[in-house]
């Protein structure tokens, strides 16, 4: 809307019975008891709002605070719309994350078994003969769970985090597990369920899930048999430590290296370190079976097909590695144990490592705020790792709380600050595109297969290419990032290939409103109002202030603004308004989208 000079002959009327006594300032909704009046107001043809009086008193328009909550948003969840922001500013930030907290794990589960309950009958009428088929779900039946999960739920934080953890305990669909997709579905949701429980009982629960096990070797693990030559597999014992807890290098609080009396760096662990933890990984198998014409109750030797990957795995003692465990800094498990205490020993040993705080810690800092968190910002985190204040080692839920409180998360000197800020992984940017958006979907499937998506940006959820997840932490591209030893963790996925897969995608998204297909005869099944966008856009300006509030918080670039606005500016189609309308609120939403302002997050 364009601005208005309104000739204003106000008289305020003060009343000490009504009047409001402020000791900062007058204005921006401290009006209490003051009466406004003006000549006459404004409003342009055809336009709902107006500039009214009583509007230079009252604060509308002033969306400060809703951009500081759009941000806080754009950190704690995968996407929200004004109604979730609005919710947010009510409670407060803390309080949100209180909410947060107590609201149930929403299972993706239930859904990867729904989806392909449907989709295995649709096939069948459809004329697919049944022997075709998958016998369970796989892969694409998971991917389209994890969307749907994600579109339609209210722990907006607990799945934020589930998507952090994921990328740090990984195991993937883009291996043999994609033949068991309701594996990998029950996996993610022990992370989501473990979210906010400590880390400890996350690394168990982790330990012991079966997708964990096939992917990193450790069910079926069995003992020594020197006679045989065969020894304990050493994987999961060397990504327990490299990867889901202390790191390659001794840390300081503060997630520094520490350093010996020459300067060197300090290993946590040696080779000798991985063959005493591959002792105690040993002997975990089944815990349930699926029904099945083979065998008739759990045992170690079983595959994939027919164990019960809800429940966690369990020890079968024989196939335990006997006798004593000597782990890091002379800590020994002793001998004569059985072997699931054995586990939960090194677990602990593990889990109360002063390398947990910091190491853990940056990882989260860099998936949820920024990739390169001040030494300052990982110690306050690493404090909260190592007690919440009431003696609680790795409570997440004090970890996750002071992570997104943090000054470095909240402050405006953070925003302005150069070195911070992070590339928004694709898959988040996909998730905020259609969360804030009035998606609409006619059948009541939001069944996303996922592929597409992952061929074009190189990512989706449980598709990592190895355990090592789609990027590492410490990935540096060449140019001043590297110069200034920074880091950038999503830039690996950036490449010539990926940076137009994306903006194809969000071609789709936008101009040719076909955000995915569905198993369907390959006709999109969600869509998303555009009603809105098509009445801010007859003033360019009105709908990117929109957009700026709910996507980029505020921080939307002058030059981004006016490129956008050119483009929009440019298309004159007198001979059908509504369809110029419709195309510039498309053109607009592809621009915005593909642009800088959204990709980077500060």
């Amino acid at each position: 809307m364009k601005k208005a000079t309104l000739l204003l002959s106000m008289m305020l009327f003060l009343s000490a019975a009504y009047a409001q006594t402020y000791t900062d300032y007058l204005g921006a909704g401290h009006n209490e008891g003051i009466t406004v009046l003006s000549s006459s107001d404004f409003q342009l043809e055809d336009w709902n709002e107006a500039a009214t009086g009583d509007k230079t008193m009252n604060g509308d328009g002033l969306d400060a605070e809703t951009m500081i909550y759009s941000r806080f948003l754009g950190q704690a969840t995968l996407g929200a719309n004004t109604e979730v922001i609005n919710h947010a500013k009510e409670l407060g930030m803390e309080a949100w994350l209180e909410e947060q907290f107590n609201i149930p794990a929403s299972s993706t589960l239930d859904y990867t078994w729904q989806i392909y309950d449907e989709t295995y009958q649709l096939e069948v009428d459809n004329g697919v003969d049944s022997v075709d088929l998958p016998v369970h779900p796989y892969d694409y039946h998971f991917n389209g769970a994890w969307w749907t999960v994600n579109m339609t739920n209210d722990d907006l934080l607990r799945q934020r985090v589930a998507l952090a953890l994921s990328e740090i305990f990984v195991v993937s669909n883009n291996s043999d597990l994609g033949f068991y997709g309701y594996s990998c579905a029950s996996f993610y949701d022990m992370l989501a369920e473990h979210a906010f429980d400590t880390y400890e009982d996350i690394l168990m629960a982790v330990t012991r899930h079966p997708a964990m096990g096939f992917y990193l070797s450790s069910l079926n693990n069995p003992r020594s048999f020197p006679e045989e030559n065969q020894h304990p597999d050493e994987n999961y014992a060397r990504e327990v430590m490299q990867l889901f807890s202390i790191g390659l290098f001794e840390l300081n609080e503060d997630g520094t290296r520490k350093t010996d009396d020459n300067g060197n760096f300090i290993p946590t662990y040696d080779n000798n370190d991985i063959k005493e933890f591959a002792k105690v990984f040993t002997g975990m198998g089944a815990g349930a079976i699926l029904p099945n014409e083979w065998v008739d109750e759990p045992q170690f030797w079983l595959w994939l097909d027919i164990i019960d990957t809800e429940v966690p795995m369990v020890m079968y003692e024989d196939y335990h590695e006997p006798g004593e465990k000597h782990l890091l800094n002379g800590y020994t498990i002793p001998a004569g144990q059985s072997g699931m205490e054995d586990i939960q020993d090194a677990i602990h040993h593990l889990a109360t490592h002063p390398n947990v705080g910091p190491f853990i810690g940056r990882l989260l800092i860099q998936r949820l705020v920024t990739s390169n968190p001040s030494p300052e910002y990982i110690a306050r985190v690493s404090a909260a790792f190592n007690d919440n204040g009431s003696g609680v080692r790795g409570d997440m839920k004090a970890v996750v709380k002071a992570i997104l409180l943090d000054p470095e998360a909240r402050s405006c000197d953070a925003m302005i600050n150069p070195h911070h800020g992070m590339l928004k992984e694709p898959i988040v940017r996909y998730t905020q595109f259609f969360r804030a958006m009035d998606n609409d979907s006619p059948l009541g499937r939001y069944w996303n297969p996922g592929f597409g998506f992952a061929e074009s940006t190189g990512q989706y959820p449980m598709l990592s290419p190895s355990v090592f997840n789609f990027f590492s932490p410490g990935f540096q591209p060449l140019g001043p990032i590297t110069e200034n030893d920074l880091v950038a963790p999503e830039f690996q996925l950036h490449n010539t290939r990926t940076a137009i897969g994306y903006i194809n995608e969000v071609d789709l998204w936008a101009i040719e409103k076909m955000p995915f297909y569905t198993w369907e005869d390959g006709n999109p099944d969600i869509t998303y109002e555009t009603e809105q966008f098509q009445y801010m856009v007859r003033e360019p300006e009105v709908l990117l202030n929109y957009l700026d509030k709910v996507y980029t918080h505020g921080q939307l670039t002058d030059d981004t603004r006016e490129i956008i606005k050119t483009a929009v500016n440019s298309l004159d189609w007198p001979w059908d308004r509504e369809a110029e309308l419709d195309f510039k609120a498309r053109l607009a939403l592809y621009l915005f989208f593909i642009s800088p302002d959204y990709a980077i997050f500060k």
